[in-house]
């Protein structure tokens, strides 16, 4: 683990490679899993409020559940999630002609309709960001279902970090990332030389 400020990062963030590979995968992590994904509270607030923006997007299971249970619940661990169809589906996930999976506040975003790209979780993954009293922590999270983006990855020579260089700039700020970026480079370099 490496630290920066109050953040412990995973070794895997910086080692492993990863471009997100939608042509093969259909958007997958959309619609797998056992819970929805990770909501900040404020998040959940603006997607109340833009919710109307994005309700013809959403599927008619997704709109019942919405009306029945609202647009997140508390999961088993405590954490606040998106709501679900059929046991894993996120509510806000719309379908293309083509079976791809699109996130409907992506799509609203760049259509112009809304001011929120998506949740900082999605737009994070596969890092997974926990908050502990003292420091939060930034782990790389390996699923089956991102073979491809690995595989891509690889090709491309692109790690984890560099792939998610916007979403990590939102959620930490550019002082932290360039941070991250001296510390991967340092590290990889002794890494090599090792």
């Amino acid at each position: 683990m490496l630290e920066i400020g109050d953040t412990l990062i995973s070794l895997d963030v910086l080692e492993k490679e990863f471009i997100c590979n939608l042509d093969a995968c259909k958007g997958a992590c959309c619609i797998e899993g056992d819970a929805g994904a990770p909501l900040e509270e404020s998040e959940r607030l603006k997607i109340k409020e833009i919710l109307p923006e994005i309700w013809d997007d959403l599927s008619p299971a997704a709109r019942e559940i919405i009306e029945d249970q609202g647009v997140a619940y508390i999961d088993e661990e405590g954490d606040i999630v998106t709501s679900i169809v059929n046991g894993k589906d996120c509510v806000f996930t719309c379908y293309e002609k083509d079976g791809m999976c699109k996130c409907a506040f992506e799509k609203a975003y760049k259509e112009g309709r809304i001011d929120f790209y998506k949740p900082i979780s999605c737009h994070l993954y596969p890092v997974r960001v926990k908050q502990y009293d003292r420091f939060k922590a930034v782990n790389y999270n390996r699923w089956k279902i991102c073979k491809a983006a690995e595989v891509l990855g690889r090709k491309e020579g692109v790690k984890v970090y560099q792939f998610l260089k916007e979403p990590l700039i939102r959620k930490f700020g550019i002082s932290w990332y360039n941070e991250l970026c001296k510390v991967a480079d340092v590290y990889l370099r002794e890494k090599e030389n090792r």
